[in-house]
């Protein structure tokens, strides 16, 4: 993170970041798959917890609560990580490269989310549109708290944006 921070990620190499942390390059290879994927290496963790927060969710509360709910869980995460995850995002947001991969780690998520709630009976249609109506909610929340610093939680800025995607799909 520092030499992405320090040269850009365009202009770090694999061979810096081996050295800078001690380690050979074919070390890092076989941690990582790439130099982006030391941007990306918590995505699974984070789905993972997601999904099964959904998976857990009881049966009687709605698709979109669901996702709400585990959206706040997770949050939690992200807060306990604020600098980090904010650092990580300029980074991200300084890269054409990067941006892409985002944008297929949370369709990634969207489907795991989606198939998540299919699992729960949901009919496909509605899983997929309530999966991306969640990682949408996330996304906004999520550029919103790393922009402001912790003038607000980002569990709290999830609620909110879920309360106004209600609010917009009730006509309001």
């Amino acid at each position: 993170m520092a030499l992405y921070g320090e040269r850009g990620f365009d202009n770090t190499t694999v061979a810096e970041i081996a050295t800078r942390a001690g380690l050979t390059e074919r070390t890092f290879f076989r941690h990582f798959a790439d130099k982006r994927e030391v941007l990306f290496w918590g995505a699974s963790a984070l789905q993972e917890l997601l999904v099964s927060s959904v998976e857990g969710a009881a049966p009687s509360v709605a698709p979109l609560e669901a996702i709400g709910d585990a959206l706040t869980a997770a949050s939690a995460l992200l807060q306990e990580r604020s600098e980090y995850s904010r650092q990580r995002q300029r980074i991200i947001a300084a890269s054409a490269e990067l941006r892409e991969r985002e944008l297929i780690k949370l369709a990634s998520l969207a489907a795991a989310l989606a198939e998540a709630l299919r699992d729960r009976g949901v009919p496909n249609s509605q899983a997929r549109l309530t999966a991306e109506a969640g990682v949408a909610v996330f996304k906004v929340a999520f550029q919103r708290w790393v922009e402001e610093g912790d003038q607000q939680g980002l569990a709290q800025l999830i609620r909110e944006w879920l309360k106004e995607l209600r609010s917009m799909t009730a006509g309001g």
